[in-house]
Formats: C-alpha cells, structure tokens, sequence
C-alpha cells in the first residue's frame, strides 16, 4: 500500500478568497496572487469565466494558498473565524443545494497529520504524545477512509417507552457520528479531526513526529482500528457502545488512567505540561479534570427547553439511571412539572445542558439551598480511547509513544502499512 492522498473539506461560502502564494497552475495557466471565486447559479465564476469545477496545483516547492475567515469549533465555546494557509492543492467545487463554493484541500496523509497534530493539541508536546498522537489519528483516518460509504447511520434517534421505578417515561436515544461527507473525505473541524493548514504546523518536532511513525496504525484482528481521542478522560476512559452505536469494540475498552501507584495521569495543574498539549483557545478554560456548572432552576428549565425544543416546565429534578465504566451519563431522567423524559446518550445531555457543550456526562448532580442545580463533574469530551491530558503527563514523566498506545488501547498491536507515497 502507498500513501494516499485525501480531499479535506476546509469551508464554504458564496464567495472564496484565496490568497496563493507561490506559483500554481490550473492546466497551462499559471498564476499567483490574490483571487476571487463566487458561485453563481451552480457554477463557479472565476476571471469573468464559468467552471464546473476548479483544481489549483501548486508549481513551486514550498507554494501554499491562504483562505479568509475559516470558521473553526463550530458549535463550541471557542467558535472562531482565523485566516489559514495550507500547502497541497485547492480543489473548488460548487455545491448547488446550498449555492455556494467549497474549498477542499488535497494533500497526502502524512502532511495533513503534521497539521492535525498541531491542530487538535499544542505543536510544543513531547516527541512521546506526539508520535502517540499521530498513530491515533492515522488509524482513525484510513479506517474512515476504508468504510466509506458504510457511514450512512451517522445519527440515530430512537423513541420508545421505559419502565423506571413506579413509572413508564418516554425514552429518547440519540448519538451522533461522522458521517460520509459527499463532497469530500473528511472536514477541518471538530467533527472529524481538526485540520488548520501549515498554520498551526509550528514546530520541527511535528514533522519528526509523523515521519518518525509513517505509515504506522494500530490494529485489530487484521484490522486498522476506529481510534478515538478526547481531551480528559477525567481519570477512567469510556467504551465506545456508550457514546455512539451499540457496537462493541475490544480496543476501546475502558482504561483507568492511572500509574503503578494509582496517581491519575490526566488529573494535573502542572501549567508547562498543560501549555505544552493545549492551544491557546483551550486553555481558555483550565477546569478539564474537576469543574463545577451552576444553574438556577428557571435559568435550567429555559435552557432546556431552547436546546432540546421540549417544553418540560420547570425542572425539578435531574436522575442518573445508567452510566458508563467512566462515571459518564448514559441515560438521564428530566423531571419537570409538564412532563418527564429519559435522555442519552452522552452528547445529548451534554448539548441540553449547556449553551454548547457541557464538558462531559461524568457529573453529579445536587440542590443548594435556594434551590440552584449544581453540576460537579471529571473531564472534557466522550472519554473514549486516548486521553490527550494524560497522554501529555505520561509523556513528560518518560513514557515512550509505545507505552502510551499500549496504556490506552491495551489490546491493540502496532502495524506500518506503507512507507511510500503513491
């Protein structure tokens, strides 16, 4: 197998501007400089002349081509807009449904994962997590890209009625997961893996990262694995049934997150090690491994109601019913006075119960005096898989990349798949 290359969907709009610094070529012409492309009527408009389609390949070594406002953390607290260069081709299709222009990025594997390392965590980790790193988001690719087209259930909801104690409820499941994209292979942001272009590529220690383990996946029964990473398991990792399909997966077993003597790696306030893992948009926020939400009970009710458009009055109590190995809500019962529904799984509580996202399902749940909710719960994100806050900690206290793989997916082997390009 040869290294592959990959269509990376960066954003859409009306209008591109791109900036191509470098010499790039569509067929003969040849060309740099600043450029807009608007789509019109299902085609792209571009110096006066109307295209299918567009694929701009960079002449020179070293060519790359920026874009303006790319959006990044969609639907998070850190939603942002940044202007963003990446090396590789741009390939601009229309898309007719929406009316506008998609800007997908073509590159090979191994490029676009020193961008994604330095994407989803600081570019300034050690050599350890970051070689850990990129074997995680290697496998997670190639495994997306080798059952594309069985991605069709990406979302599922399902409604029935349980029993819970005395009383019959309705029940609503739903999970969320990448689906196919139609457009192109993967996305730039949260809901696959972020991809930021050569800007976050800040560091030599990337690049000796990823061409240190080229090609390297972890494997299953003569399988590439559905790696997954989250940023704090909040010291025990999740199985993969509990957050999205109710698919077993041997090497996404739950995992204490802990040493020889039972410290919890990802339970730290050490700054340097935080600092060497964590962008600077997330660190904006420094309670990953305990936190603490309070609502009122009106303040509760109302959010709610605005984020799972079921109006269940005034809330009045919150009661786990299932949790996962970690400690995360699986099922949740909303109790309020117009009616009373179970909810799971972990996203979907997440996502009712804060303006974006909660930052995990692994919380208790009490009453102050006057009457507030308080939350009080461990880590940030599904837990599943590697932790990146711990993987950090182990990988400043002397653990090798191999270490770290074995201590986070315990039943996974280690397989080089390729070691050239196409």
């Amino acid at each position: 197998m040869y290294e592959p290359k990959i269509n990376v969907g960066i954003m859409a709009r009306k209008e591109l501007r791109v900036t191509f610094e470098g010499v790039f070529r569509v067929g003969a012409e040849k060309f740099c400089g600043s450029h807009v492309i608007r789509c019109d009527a299902g085609k792209l408009m571009w110096g006066g002349v109307a295209y299918e389609s567009l694929l701009f390949e960079p002449v020179d070594d070293g060519a790359s081509f920026e874009l303006d406002d790319v959006t990044i953390g969609v639907g998070f607290h850190w939603e942002r807009k940044e202007c963003q260069r990446f090396a590789g081709a741009l390939k601009v299709i229309p898309d007719v449904d929406a009316g506008c222009c998609v800007a997908v990025n073509v590159i090979g594997v191994e490029e676009y994962l020193k961008s994604v390392i330095s994407s989803e965590m600081s570019a300034s980790a050690s050599q350890a997590l970051l070689r850990a790193h990129a074997v995680v988001s290697r496998s997670w690719l190639l495994r997306q890209l080798a059952d594309r087209g069985k991605h069709t259930c990406a979302e599922a909801e399902e409604w029935r009625s349980t029993a819970a104690g005395d009383a019959v409820f309705d029940e609503l499941i739903k999970w969320y997961d990448r689906e196919d994209h139609t457009l192109f292979d993967v996305c730039a942001d949260d809901h696959c893996q972020r991809y930021q272009g050569v800007t976050r590529q800040t560091t030599p220690a990337v690049a000796e990262a990823v061409d240190a383990t080229r090609g390297m996946v972890l494997t299953y029964g003569g399988e590439v694995c559905d790696a997954r990473f989250s940023k704090c398991c909040g010291g025990v990792s999740e199985t993969f049934e509990n957050c999205w399909e109710n698919a077993s997966h041997p090497y996404l077993e739950s995992v204490k997150d802990c040493d020889a003597a039972g410290h919890c790696f990802c339970d730290t306030d050490d700054r340097s090690v935080l600092d060497s893992v964590l962008n600077n948009y997330d660190r904006e926020t420094l309670d990953f491994f305990k936190w603490e939400v309070r609502y009122g009970a009106d303040d509760l009710s109302e959010l709610v109601r605005r984020r799972s458009g079921i109006d269940f009055g005034r809330i009045h109590d919150l009661v786990p019913l299932t949790r996962g190995k970690s400690g995360r809500i699986v099922r949740l019962l909303v109790k309020g006075e117009r009616r009373s529904l179970i909810v799971g799984k972990e996203l979907e509580i997440r996502r009712w119960l804060s303006d974006t996202h909660l930052r995990s399902s692994a919380f208790d749940v009490t009453r102050s005096a006057d009457g507030d909710f308080i939350f009080r719960g461990r880590g940030w994100g599904h837990g599943v898989g590697l932790c990146q806050i711990g993987a950090a900690v182990m990988g400043a206290a002397g653990y090798g990349f191999r270490e770290i793989l074995n201590h986070y997916f315990p039943k996974a082997g280690i397989t080089a798949l390729y070691c050239e390009k196409e």
